[in-house]
């Protein structure tokens, strides 16, 4: 059974790490052994990423996986960290406002403490979600959050600059929706792109967007450090780190087959008992 009293901090103490002077580095997990992972580094909090939850089950993105495939997932994460636990529900696994609310619902009842909702639409011909539309998803999310007493955590996405060719209309569009999104009740807005925000137009976000900025890391992103000078409030990697370790498998894999020696996978292993150990309760 969940303690709503610890799930009530947790959502607090998840809050006040986007408000905090230093950035919030939130690592993206996809099953329970990476969460333990980034637990033992000491991160401050999980999100997890439904490209990585999806893949590890078969899945490719983009709303393929159902909605219980996904929570029971973060149910999974959540009962075997003390972390505060963030859920990706990509754009919420329904067409209809009260359709969204149910699976925003579905987070609280496993203990999760936020949420990333997206904007994208996934047709070509109408990319993104009408504007109105997604706020009304916003205040209802929030309005649920609030009769049951948690502040669940929404991190707002919007795809405008993954989306359009035209950098300086998605810059415009981005910011319009962040702030859109922000009175509709969200508390941070995350802008993901394809490698094409600069430094400039990043500090334009912070100081046009009135709310915490969450950035994507890619290949052209600034560093943590240079993120944080900027005034960005938080920084997710999304599927990466689990593409980064496929990118490692491939690598032994080849090793195996062309060399037949071993020497990466004894290199870079965690130990049996160390796994073992992370799991005895």
């Amino acid at each position: 059974m969940i303690d709503r009293i610890k799930q009530k901090q947790k959502a607090d103490d998840f809050l006040a790490l986007h408000h905090a002077p230093t950035i919030l580095i939130l690592p993206n997990a996809w099953d329970v052994a990476s969460t333990k992972i980034y637990e033992l580094e000491g991160f401050k909090a999980i999100g997890t990423t439904s490209a990585g939850l999806g893949a590890t089950l078969g899945y490719a993105d983009g709303e393929k996986m159902s909605l219980t495939e996904n929570i029971e997932v973060v149910k999974r994460i959540v009962n075997n960290t003390t972390l505060p636990v963030s859920a990706d529900i990509e754009s919420g696994y329904s067409t209809s406002v009260e359709g969204v609310v149910r699976a925003a619902a579905t987070v609280l009842d496993v203990g999760a403490v936020g949420l990333n909702i997206e904007d994208r639409t996934g047709n070509p011909a109408e990319p993104l979600l009408d504007k109105v539309f997604q706020q009304d998803k916003i205040k209802a999310i929030r309005e649920m959050s609030v009769a049951r007493g948690i502040n669940l955590v929404i991190n707002a996405r919007t795809d405008a600059c993954l989306i359009s060719d035209n950098i300086a209309l998605a810059i415009s569009d981005a910011i319009g929706r962040g702030n859109a999104y922000k009175e509709a009740g969200a508390d941070c807005i995350f802008i993901p792109d394809t490698g094409r925000l600069d430094k400039k137009t990043i500090a334009m976000f912070v100081k046009e967007i009135d709310a915490p900025i969450n950035i994507y890391v890619t290949s052209t992103t600034p560093t943590i450090n240079e993120l944080q000078d900027l005034g960005v409030s938080r920084v997710s990697f999304g599927p990466r780190p689990m593409n980064a370790l496929l990118g490692l498998l491939r690598k032994i894999s080849r090793e195996w087959m062309t060399e037949g020696t071993y020497s990466l996978t004894i290199d870079t292993s965690v130990s049996y008992s160390d796994v073992n150990q992370w799991f005895k309760r």
